[in-house]
């Protein structure tokens, strides 16, 4: 009897069993870990705003920051966080979310997208508020344990500090704000973003797809932000041409630094992934999964120009991968053609029959040169002239 239990205890049952429990623990230790952020990080604004509404009305000077500094690590000392600088951070946290040029900017935007209609209301009551600084907040805890959820309660007191060192624009606030939240970054993943421009290049490069012909609205909205007009490579360290499998196989080499440059969310699944049809058999140069998207990602490298008949393979392989690989649950699957350029209006024709998603971006494997330099600085040939120029003539050897 008891070895009959025991072998139970090794079956696939059991093996399934345990790996759920794993699983739920997991998720409530994530869970709870959320929840001590949150609170955190709104004790850290109210003991923010708090200050500044009593620099305001009781025309306090900034050495009382010292002075709550002090008597809080003295009533506390076995916490953290009551450092001098850092509660002149949560006050920084509390006026920078605040500002009525951030504010406007969260309102256009939620406007925009036609969100929840509870927050606009908040950031408009904010703006009131503060154009009337000789009055304290009047925003109630109900109001804003309803807002900073959404925005500013989500990401850890690290992202924060992080973002109002690195950040000074609104719009790019906000926009790395959403971004950490919503792809749960980490600290690192967020600099990297920072580091790399993504909001820039979100904002002045176009995307190219047919996400919203190919997918229904909301998933549609959520792969345009997982895919990039363009990703910067130079991290392979390439200065010269390359043939695809060798620019495949650097990926591979680095491929840490290209799934930061992916973006979160992304889980790399294997390279040359091999789909049999009939007698013949296919292969996807990079295949992933997206965790948020739940859909598989087919990336096909291509070390030239963009040309039509690429969407028609990678639209081939997607019809193969969603046949056979695709799991029950899982969205259908996104391909992604990765090219040295492209021509936005021929990428348009090329997608427009399409059924599959498929998004088009460049890579680079150099940093751009910034616009407004283009044409004026010297080319290879112009500098060799100078060099040479500069050089001392050779004396002609004696007989």
């Amino acid at each position: 009897m008891t070895k009959t239990k025991e072998l139970s205890l090794a079956s696939p049952a059991y093996r399934q069993f345990i790996e759920e429990l794993k699983g739920r623990v997991l998720s409530a230790r994530i869970s709870a870990a959320r929840a001590v952020n949150r609170d955190l990080i709104l004790l850290y604004w109210d003991i923010g705003r708090s200050i500044m509404e009593k620099q305001r009305v009781l025309d306090w000077g900034e050495s009382v920051v010292e002075m709550i500094s002090a008597d809080l690590q003295r009533a506390f000392p076995q916490m953290t966080g009551f450092s001098p600088r850092n509660v002149w951070d949560m006050r920084r946290l509390y006026a920078t979310y605040t500002e009525p040029a951030f504010l406007a900017q969260v309102k256009r935007e939620m406007q925009q997208r036609k969100g929840s209609s509870i927050l606009p209301q908040v950031v408009a009551e904010f703006s009131r508020n503060h154009k009337r600084p000789q009055t304290p907040s009047r925003l109630t805890d109900a109001k804003a344990i309803t807002f900073l959820p959404q925005v500013v309660a989500e990401i850890p007191w690290g992202h924060h500090r992080l973002l109002l060192d690195k950040i000074n624009e609104p719009a790019a606030l906000w926009y790395y704000l959403q971004a950490a939240a919503r792809f749960g970054w980490s600290r690192n993943v967020l600099l990297n973003q920072i580091k790399a421009g993504a909001y820039e290049r979100a904002v002045t490069e176009k995307k190219t797809h047919n996400f919203p012909l190919a997918l229904p609205q909301y998933l549609a909205e959520q792969a345009d932000e997982a895919l990039k007009s363009s990703y910067n490579l130079e991290f392979l360290g390439i200065r010269r041409e390359v043939k695809e499998r060798e620019l495949e196989d650097r990926l591979i080499e680095r491929l840490r630094d290209f799934i930061l440059e992916l973006g979160y969310g992304f889980c790399f699944v294997g390279r040359q992934h091999r789909i049999a049809l009939g007698e013949k058999e296919y292969f996807i140069d990079l295949l992933f999964y997206h965790r948020f998207l739940k859909a598989l990602v087919a990336f096909e490298l291509k070390v030239g120009a963009f040309e039509p008949e690429h969407a028609g393979k990678m639209d081939f392989y997607l019809n193969l991968l969603n046949d056979r690989e695709r799991a029950p649950d899982d969205n259908p699957s996104i391909g992604v053609i990765l090219c040295a350029e492209k021509e936005d209006v021929e990428v348009e024709y090329a997608l427009k029959t399409k059924q599959n998603p498929i998004g088009v971006a460049e890579y680079h494997l150099q940093s751009k040169l910034p616009a407004d330099m283009k044409g004026k600085l010297p080319t290879a040939r112009q500098l060799a002239d100078v060099v040479r120029a500069t050089l001392p003539e050779k004396k002609e050897k004696r007989s």
